[in-house]
């Protein structure tokens, strides 16, 4: 039989690069610093790395205002850097998929700054600049990602130039052929170079309305509410140019193998998600699915959100997961400790492809930044919704420097009890459970690509059945504080459970759970 493809199989493990492994002790993890640690990740038992931007950029939101999609900033390495790790990590069996960010550029990238010179440079419409309205405001009333307008006044040219992010992030305009022609092939570059495939930054932003068409006032917002919601972004937001773009971005990575994958951030509710999933499997193969990052922590929503999720998918179209990532607080810290270990065997289990975020394998928790060591400008710009904490250093160990650095850390760092090393041979630590439910998936074919069926359970508890060729599997999970009971007409023994004392205990009739715990039966 044809093996499913590696992404479907496998698990993404997701790299902030300043915060994984500081090799020269500036502070700043880098390129050898991942290659240093690379083995954490074979051990562990993922299948892919997942980088965020290193190429050259001022830094003005860390990275993801690129100056150069072809190169490497000099704070994380080399090009060379870069070549030896791609090569080690496939030595090592490892993919490596890098952060691709097409929205929209630097200030400082060479396009934007020939664009800004002058109405009539040739790269003037590489970017979206239009006219002043009538009464010389912005052109349209879009705003941005921090509530204000969407659009920046450029005095020099008496123009305004359209940007969902910051002022220094303009958004480049993908309905000229040349924009798409030359971001293609910043694709190609990497493909060249040996990388397996792209994460894409924020691709529902590509294309706004080209009839500048306003957008419709919310009715639910309230004032104290993120400024950004008081619009509904009929107008800037997945119009439907955009998954033409979506597939033709597919046709040039599927120049390079089926083996290549492709990561969609899409800020779109789950059924146009399901969308992006393309027609006749031209689309994008994993559209990421965020509702988890927010979704009330209760047994029966989170059964219907799966339910729902997986019913919209259309056929052929393979779901995915997260449960963190380096834009939202840490689930340990969301969830609490004990229900994270419940969060790691729900994520490792359901069907599909898991995205796991750094340190969530140790239970790392947000880190409390001083105003002083703040590195986000969201957090100016936003109040409360600084990304600082979830970005804080791995911890690899107690040292002072947490075997991160040598030096003066770029953020501070986290509890020094939960690091790797300290949990590395503990059978009950949440690294070993990780990497125990990281072997099941790769050993069962039920885990890793076989059918899902939800189980009726009640109260706090949820409960599925996952069945392939190595048999039936039930995973039960404890989703509050109380003890729960789920009633059973099979019997088999657990396999693995939040803590180990389960391991190998015999159930049938019924399945006991304290609260907070999570057990894998295998079914006889």
């Amino acid at each position: 039989m044809e093996q499913p493809p590696w992404w479907q199989r496998g698990v993404i493990y997701h790299i902030y690069p300043r915060s994984w492994m500081d090799s020269d002790g500036d502070g700043v993890g880098d390129l050898p610093g991942i290659l240093a640690r690379l083995d954490h990740l074979t051990w562990l038992g993922v299948d892919a790395v997942w980088i965020s931007p290193v190429y050259p950029s001022p830094g003005a939101d860390l990275g993801y205002d690129v100056a150069d999609y072809t190169a490497i900033d000099p704070l994380f390495g080399t090009m060379e850097d870069m070549d030896r790790l791609i090569a080690a990590a496939h030595e090592r069996g490892l993919r490596v998929l890098l952060d691709w960010v097409p929205n929209h550029t630097s200030d400082q990238h060479p396009w934007f700054l020939a664009s800004r010179s002058g109405r009539d440079d040739p790269k003037r419409d590489w970017y979206v600049w239009r006219d002043p309205a009538p009464d010389g405001g912005p052109p349209t009333n879009w705003v941005g990602y921090a509530g204000q307008s969407a659009w920046c006044w450029d005095e020099a040219t008496g123009q305004y130039y359209y940007r969902f992010f910051l002022d220094t992030q303009p958004d480049l305009n993908w309905r000229n052929p040349e924009v798409q022609s030359a971001m293609l092939d910043t694709l190609r570059f990497w493909l060249e170079r040996g990388v397996d495939g792209f994460r894409i930054d924020v691709l529902s932003l590509l294309v706004e309305d080209d009839q500048l068409r306003d957008n419709p006032v919310n009715p639910e917002f309230r004032e104290g509410d993120w400024p950004y919601l008081r619009q509904h972004f009929a107008y800037t937001h997945d119009q439907p140019e955009t998954r033409e773009l979506a597939m033709r971005i597919r046709k040039v990575v599927d120049e390079y193998g089926d083996d290549k994958v492709l990561l969609a951030e899409l800020v779109v509710p789950i059924e146009a998600l399901a969308a992006y999933h393309g027609p006749d499997g031209d689309g994008i193969q994993v559209p990421l699915n965020f509702e988890l990052l927010e979704a009330d922590w209760n047994a029966r929503g989170i059964a219907a959100f799966v339910g729902r999720y997986l019913a919209v998918l259309p056929p052929g179209a393979w779901p995915n997961w997260v449960l963190g990532n380096h834009d939202t607080p840490r689930v340990a810290s969301r969830l609490g400790p004990a229900q994270a270990r419940v969060a790691a065997i729900l994520l490792l289990t359901l069907p599909g492809t898991p995205i796991l975020y750094y340190g969530d394998e140790i239970g790392m928790t947000d880190v409390p930044v001083a105003p002083d060591q703040v590195r986000d400008p969201i957090a100016a710009l936003i109040p409360g919704r600084g990304r600082d904490p979830e970005r804080s250093p791995m911890r690899w160990d107690d040292r002072p420097g947490a075997g991160f650095t040598t030096g003066t850390p770029w953020l501070p760092l986290g509890d020094p009890a939960v690091n790797v090393a300290a949990q590395r041979d503990d059978p009950g630590s949440m690294l070993a459970l990780h990497r125990r439910l990281l072997a099941l998936r790769h050993d069962s074919p039920a885990m890793s690509g076989g059918a899902y069926e939800p189980v009726q359970a009640d109260g706090d508890v949820l409960a599925y059945l996952r069945t392939g060729d190595d048999g039936r599997w039930l995973v039960a999970l404890n989703l509050g504080p109380g003890a729960g009971r789920l009633d059973l007409a099979v019997r088999g023994r657990v396999e693995l459970a939040t803590t180990p004392d389960r391991d190998g205990e015999r159930v049938e009739g019924h399945l006991d759970l304290a609260g907070d715990e999570g057990v894998v039966v295998r079914l006889d």
